[in-house]
């Protein structure tokens, strides 16, 4: 490729110097990594004093003073044609400061370095001569190479699941129910994250990570609560607005309250519409439907027996009586897990975006959009049985 035939009506320039990189990721810009002295990338004018460049699934920037015209007749190498390919479903995920390097060869010139705690697509992998991988990455239109030993495949972020909190004290109707976590593991838990650096994606983020439209940080994981019981507001709502969090609240919409009940710890109590809007901000409330959330008499969920048309009306129906809490409504959890393929139609056709399941896993760009995996975390689990479950390894 010429220099000048950059994309998006981008030039190539010079770095000059040592410089640093910014993008944008998640909700923030943040500091990527560095360009060392040298290397050529295509840039489009931004604003202030810095350039523009493609960065992942999103912009990149670069100080206006650390560019010069490219020197001589240096080009971009890309003999395969690489840089006109399309990015692959896979991303790869930095824990430390790894190095880009020109081939895939740990011998040949360093590009410069990724920051920890991105996850970065991937174009192309290939195995060298001691069987070592080697990830292909696009920065800036060129081409870039990360070794296995430095980053790892990306396997998916976790999207856990939680439904009833109660205090060790008042617990004594649900202890032994696998939904229900005390106030103080999941203080533990949420602590836990905090500590570790974990960023709480909305599901408006991770729509964007299923389908590649947004760079988000390696240590990134999504909090659930189905149901819409009352302890949510009482118990998990301050911990989560005391770090900052985000998380998402799967209403049954028939079972909102006009008005707060008094506390009962005995009871599994909904929250009102009061209590509702006051978790706004921290929770965003989606779809758990409007009257689905039942069993039939051989104790298997109810959406199952029920029509197509059942189906997509009730879908519908908890879409419009949700929308008095947020207009854009657009994710679904099935009730109990139940799912088939009448359903899976269904919420596509009531204009969901995605639903989640009880499926264990994680998700990943490529899944199927209203098949998505989660997680749950017992009270029960130690933090080094959560750690293992979210951590960035294979699931079994």
């Amino acid at each position: 490729m010429l220099l000048g035939e950059g994309n998006d009506s981008g030039r190539y320039m010079q770095t000059n110097q040592d410089a640093a990189i910014w993008g944008r990721v998640g909700n923030n810009v943040v500091r990527v990594g560095y360009l060392r002295a040298g290397q050529i990338l295509s840039v489009t004018p931004g604003a202030g004093d810095y350039e523009e460049f493609r960065f992942g699934y999103s912009v990149g920037f670069i100080d206006k003073g650390h560019l010069a015209p490219v020197q001589g007749a240096r080009r971009v190498e890309d003999s395969l044609g690489d840089l006109n390919k399309p990015l692959s479903n896979q991303n790869l995920v930095t824990w430390k400061d790894t190095p880009l390097y020109s081939a895939a060869d740990a011998t040949s010139p360093q590009v410069g370095v990724l920051a920890e705690n991105l996850r970065y697509p991937v174009l192309n992998k290939l195995k060298d001569r001691l069987n070592q991988t080697w990830y292909q990455i696009r920065l800036g239109q060129r081409l870039a190479w990360v070794s296995s030993l430095d980053a790892q495949q990306d396997n998916g972020i976790p999207v856990l699941t939680y439904h009833h909190i109660l205090r060790d004290e008042e617990n004594t109707r649900f202890r032994h129910t696998s939904t229900t976590t005390s106030v103080r593991a999941f203080g533990n838990q949420m602590t836990w994250l905090r500590d570790m650096g974990y960023t709480t994606l909305t599901l408006y983020q991770l729509e964007d990570y299923l389908r590649n439209r947004a760079n988000l940080p390696a240590k990134a994981v999504v909090i659930t609560f189905d149901d819409g019981l009352k302890s949510v507001s009482r118990y998990a709502y301050p911990i989560l607005r005391q770090y900052d969090f985000k998380a998402t609240a799967f209403i049954i919409s028939s079972r909102i309250k006009s008005h707060p009940q008094k506390w009962d710890p005995k009871a599994l109590q909904f929250m009102s519409v009061s209590e509702l809007k006051g978790i706004q901000g921290t929770f965003d409330i989606q779809s758990h439907t409007h009257f689905l959330h039942r069993v039939d008499d051989l104790r298997h969920p109810i959406l199952l027996s029920r029509s197509y048309h059942n189906v997509l009306f009730d879908f519908q129906r908890s879409r419009r009586a949700l929308a008095q809490f947020n207009p854009h409504v657009l994710y679904l959890s099935y009730p109990f897990g139940g799912y088939d393929l009448k359903a899976v139609k269904a919420a596509g056709a009531a204009g969901f975006h995605l639903a989640v399941t009880t499926v264990k896993g994680k998700v990943k760009p490529g899944d199927n959009p209203f098949l998505l995996k989660r997680l749950y975390i017992l009270r029960t689990d130690s933090l080094e049985t959560m750690s293992r479950l979210i951590s960035n390894q294979p699931q079994g």
